[in-house]
């Protein structure tokens, strides 16, 4: 095995900014991509797993795509997918476009297959995952050991606050935690090793059009399809924060394992609120300064990222195709 390589499993719901961060995934040498799990979020699970198919064949990738949960652990959880944010095939219009998979769906649902490749590799894989945590949490309830064999899981989700940037779908809860807010506590409090990834770096890494434009004509055509999915989301975030470009969410999580320098982390235990006006609020207990228990007392203490050096992020689009 090539020690300087990262094995990963990654989890999404493919998304335009799922796309981007399976750009990095598969085309960054320093990744070994071993299975891509689809899960419901952005649009229905038929719809992600079926672009998460094609794009995996856009990167001519011949790994396991396995589709997973369909729904929230709690079907009241249930809401209606980001096809506003993404397009109605939630990548920009473009899934269509994508080239047939050669490689027939994995057999197994998402968590069966990310219980599988991780008791067959202990100790080296990385979970990376980008929508809704259903699939991980369900994969911890089927056999809880994978937790103590599993290296790291990077989260995309959640926010904190800092530097004014709360939620996206409440004004205090993220969408992927939302989605799924029983899950992603259930994955935050787990005895392995987690970076949460929120929208407080998330939206500090801004994918200008220039930086876009960038990637066309690169990949053997897959730069040109990301550049034209990006199309409907950068029209999308023009309208409501007008920034010129995207935010690259997903992207940040694959990317906090090429460059952790290029992330601060604060470390203390979180905890996902279950009820009330703040559900789906993730809330890090960083300080440790009560002195009767709390609701964060006994859980293991996981890295949140506070702060990132954007244009060493960005930088990373220009390693790949």
């Amino acid at each position: 095995m090539d020690s300087s390589k990262i094995p990963v499993i990654y989890d999404t719901d493919p998304g335009i900014d799922d796309a981007l961060a399976l750009a990095l995934l598969a085309a960054h040498p320093r990744f070994d991509l071993l299975a891509i799990t689809a899960v419901h979020g952005n649009a229905s699970v038929a719809v992600t797993a079926h672009n998460a198919r094609g794009l995996a064949a856009l990167f001519k990738l011949d790994i396991p795509v396995a589709t997973g949960a369909a729904g929230p652990l709690l079907d009241h959880r249930r809401r209606d997918g980001a096809l506003h944010v993404h397009g109605d095939d939630a990548l920009g219009g473009i899934a269509h476009q994508l080239p047939t998979p050669t490689r027939a769906a994995d057999s197994r649902p998402a968590h069966q297959l990310i219980c599988d490749l991780v008791n067959e590799r202990p100790g080296e894989l990385t979970i990376v995952a980008v929508g809704p945590f259903t699939n991980l949490a369900l994969a911890l309830r089927q056999d809880p050991g994978i937790a103590a064999k599993v290296k790291q899981v990077v989260v995309m989700g959640g926010a904190f606050g800092l530097k004014g940037h709360s939620g996206n779908v409440s004004p205090v809860a993220e969408a992927n935690i939302m989605a799924d807010p029983e899950a992603a506590d259930e994955v935050l409090t787990a005895a392995w090793p987690v970076i949460v990834v929120g929208l407080d770096v998330t939206q500090e890494v801004i994918m200008r059009e220039a930086d876009l434009a960038r990637l066309r004509g690169r990949g053997d055509g897959a730069g040109e399809l990301l550049w034209q999915a990006t199309r409907h989301y950068q029209k999308f975030y023009d309208a409501r924060d007008r920034i010129g470009g995207i935010y690259a969410h997903d992207a940040s999580a694959a990317a906090v394992l090429l460059v952790p320098e290029a992330f601060t982390l604060r470390k203390g235990p979180v905890r996902v609120a279950l009820e009330g006006i703040a559900t789906g609020q993730t809330i890090q207990d960083w300080r440790g300064e009560q002195s009767q228990p709390t609701a964060w007392t006994g859980h293991p203490a996981q890295q949140v990222c506070v702060a990132v050096d954007a244009p060493r992020v960005l930088a990373l689009f220009d390693e790949i195709f």
